[in-house]
């Protein structure tokens, strides 16, 4: 069984990040941001910011137990000719602002690959990505470790993301934050990157299946068995890690942020999901579909009252004197 109402609020309840936890992170960007502005050394090469990763996807989910949850922005950088050799010391000096800063240079920050990490205590880590627009033309964020540029195009990016979640009748971003439960809180696939898993799940959705199978995608429990029915079909066609290209068209792929090892762990892992969403999914039984449903979500999956069902009365085909109608009991799913 479908169970629409139990995956509404289990995503609502369990899964998604708080307005308030978002409207948090909102107002720290904010205040980071017009910090980076005001700095004497950075300011002036400030261009503007725009959300990153998970939070500009509406993919973010809550952190298990009382771990932080991340989240990126893009800081828009201009260009200096003279660091064109060096591209870390963007990151050093968006790095050296947040260290001199009265309030942030307090707090725990750090380097990292491609980005400044500030942390809040006991609540949240934001990064800081440098990213610019080159005078060739080319967009680009900074890799630190091996002080090269490394192309993106975000707003490519959000684009595709858009465009498939509209085919999956905006279920894509549910379905993506489900599996990101899976593999965070229930210990599934680890060591899969965001980035790959929101990729592989989104490159799945089809136009040609929501003409060809109408249905497929209309909500969140169909759309979830579709789209890893199909992963798992695609993975199970490839033994061999395959080249996860960004569907944003930058000319990158992601094929580092991961090894044969992790792709062949996920892969045997979706397989068994896959199985499992169908059994649920096929289950007539409420009671016995539920507890599937939990076997894969946990606990913290709803067991909601049965529903209601009324059997209306209706007219024999030849008259009778009595017409006698039934009503279902309401009970519990246990």
């Amino acid at each position: 069984m479908q169970h629409i109402k139990g995956f509404d609020v289990f995503l609502r309840d369990t899964v998604n990040l708080s307005q308030p936890k978002l409207l948090l992170l909102a107002t720290r960007v904010e205040a980071i941001y017009k910090a980076l502005k005001a700095d004497p050394d950075l300011g002036p090469l400030v261009l503007g910011k725009k959300p990153q990763g998970s939070w500009a996807q509406r993919t973010i989910i809550n952190p298990v137990g009382d771990s932080e949850f991340d989240a990126d922005f893009m800081l828009h950088l201009a260009e200096v000719i003279e660091w064109g050799d060096s591209p870390k010391t963007y990151i050093d000096k968006v790095y050296a602002a947040i260290h001199r800063h009265r309030d942030y240079g307090d707090m725990p920050h750090t380097r990292k690959c491609r980005c400044v990490q500030l942390s809040y205590a006991n609540s949240m880590h934001v990064d800081i990505v440098p990213y610019l627009h080159l005078k060739d033309g080319r967009e680009v964020i900074v890799n630190r470790d091996d002080n090269v540029w490394e192309e993106t195009n975000p707003a490519g990016f959000t684009a595709w993301m858009q465009k498939k979640d509209g085919i999956a009748h905006g279920n894509l971003r549910k379905i993506i934050r489900l599996m990101k439960y899976l593999r965070n809180h229930r210990k599934s696939f680890t060591g899969t990157r965001s980035i790959i898993l929101t990729t592989l799940l989104g490159e799945r959705v089809s136009e040609i299946k929501a003409v060809s199978e109408p249905g497929s995608y209309n909500n969140v429990p169909t759309a979830l068995l579709t789209i890893v029915e199909d992963l798992d079909a695609w993975l199970q066609d490839r033994p061999v890690k395959p080249s996860i290209p960004d569907p944003s068209e930058s000319g990158v792929t992601f094929d580092h942020r991961w090894n044969q090892a992790t792709y062949a762990y996920f892969r045997e892992r979706i397989h068994t999901h896959a199985r499992q969403i169908r059994e649920a999914y096929d289950e007539p039984d409420y009671d016995r579909s539920v507890r599937l449903w939990r076997n894969l979500f946990g606990d913290s999956f709803p067991d909601l009252p049965r529903p209601s069902v009324s059997v209306h009365p209706t007219t024999p085909k030849f008259p009778t004197p009595l017409l006698i109608t039934t009503t279902s009991r309401d009970g519990r799913a246990g």
